[in-house]
């Protein structure tokens, strides 16, 4: 039989922890120098706040991408609930998104603290360039059922890898697609919305016995809730910055910002309370 001291010999001979090991550093891994080479001010003299203006953009989308990932499984799992600890999964994956969606509202009041005549320093320079062509933002709204085609039309500047995960993503099952299969899948009859709504309803009222189905629901009702707070304040924040300019984009600005606030992925979770 192996002894433990045996068994420490042959751990420490395969993997090297500490600066002896060589393998990888912090910086290697994490592709730190490549990472710090794209912040690329356009303004010349720099603009002090663009470096700002720059790096809270860049951390939108790496988040973005984040929330990608955890949703993309999200969907898959409910898709096939029977799956294992599907339900539990998602639920735990749905709380993730939770708390980088709370960072990332967290993050707009740093924005704040560039003023409007910092930002009209080097503003000009974006042109066209503007949020609205954010690629991934586009994929998190379509994956959570806010499919609009006209977007990608609209998106001139997109490459065609951009386009084709666009297309896919208009094409494939949403979130909400994922959640009525897995209530068809616990027996619930969701042929058509007033099925959809009753089920909803047997559930809210019967939490002792579809729990896992509640708790997802509230995760995916929370998703929604964020998204929406998240879209008011940047609204907010960008009339407290530009005012009502046309956008760089060329878009209506704070005016097109504020027709989507109160838009909403799961509005049958909504409806629901009111018929508690």
């Amino acid at each position: 039989m192996t002894s433990l001291l045996d068994y420490r010999r042959t751990m420490t001979s395969t993997v090297s922890f500490g600066e002896q090991g060589g393998q990888l550093s912090y910086g290697s891994y994490l592709r730190v120098p490549v990472l710090l080479e794209q912040q690329q001010l356009q303004s010349d003299p720099p603009a002090h706040d663009e470096l700002l203006f720059i790096t809270i953009h860049q951390v939108y989308e790496l988040w973005f991408k984040q929330i990608l990932h955890e949703l993309t499984t999200v969907r898959d799992l409910l898709l096939d609930s029977t799956a294992r600890d599907a339900l539990w999964t998602a639920r735990h994956r749905l709380g993730r998104v939770t708390h980088i969606e709370q960072v990332l509202i967290a993050q707009l009041p740093v924005l704040e603290t560039m003023t409007p005549q910092d930002f009209l320093a080097f503003r000009s320079l974006l042109a066209p360039a503007s949020g609205f062509q954010s690629v991934q933002f586009r994929e998190l709204e379509f994956l959570s059922g806010l499919k609009d085609p006209g977007v990608v039309r609209r998106l001139r500047f997109a490459s065609e890898d951009e386009r084709a995960r666009l297309e896919r993503r208009l094409a494939e099952p949403s979130l909400w697609d994922g959640f009525v299969a897995a209530m068809d899948a616990a027996g619930l009859p969701v042929g058509d919305e007033a099925e959809v709504g009753q089920a909803l309803l047997t559930i809210a009222r019967n939490r002792p016995s579809y729990g896992d189905l509640w708790d997802v629901a509230e995760g995916l009702l929370t998703h929604d809730e964020l998204s929406a707070q998240w879209r008011a304040l940047h609204a907010t924040v960008v009339e407290r910055q530009i005012g009502y300019k046309e956008g760089t984009g060329g878009s209506a600005g704070v005016g097109y910002l504020r027709d989507r606030r109160d838009l909403r992925y799961f509005p049958a979770l909504w409806a629901m309370r009111t018929e508690l």
